[in-house]
């Protein structure tokens, strides 16, 4: 393994450990702290945050573990980009729209879905592609890397 290739599984590696961590707290929170402070509907809200903070947690842990495989690297690193982006902006507005009650913060959380997707059909798309040459990869990898 080359030392720009553990870079790489690096910073999705923790990211997606850090925001695991979170969403187990967020979680948490909601189901201890806030179930008498907010309604039902707000409730499902937030932990409808937590899920899906959980899920693409694991999605970007899943990223470091493939980054492994002769797969895109730079399809790896904008998969793990539009993960993380989507977490922040999907669960983050649904956070704030249940602890501020601002309603337009729901207009944020389409966005953070589209983060979603993207991450997973950057992820297709490195799958269907198929093996790359790992020589190329790593001559370029300073310049995609975290």
């Amino acid at each position: 393994m080359t030392a720009s290739k553990a870079r790489f599984l690096r910073w999705p590696l923790v990211a997606g450990s850090l925001f695991a961590l979170l969403s187990v707290m967020a979680g948490a929170f909601g189901a201890h702290a806030l179930k008498t402070v907010v309604s039902a509907h707000s409730l499902d809200v937030f932990q409808t945050g937590a899920s899906y903070q959980m899920y693409h947690a694991l999605a970007l842990i899943l990223v470091a573990l493939v980054s492994v495989l002769p797969l895109s690297r730079r399809l790896l690193d904008w998969a793990a980009r539009c993960f993380l982006a989507g977490i922040l902006l999907f669960s983050g507005s649904l956070y704030s729209l249940v602890l501020t009650d601002n309603h337009w913060l729901g207009a944020i959380t389409p966005l953070g879905g589209l983060g979603f997707m993207a991450g997973w059909i950057c992820l297709v798309v490195a799958g269907l592609r198929g093996p790359v040459d790992h020589r190329s990869r790593d001559d370029n990898a300073d310049n995609i890397e975290r």
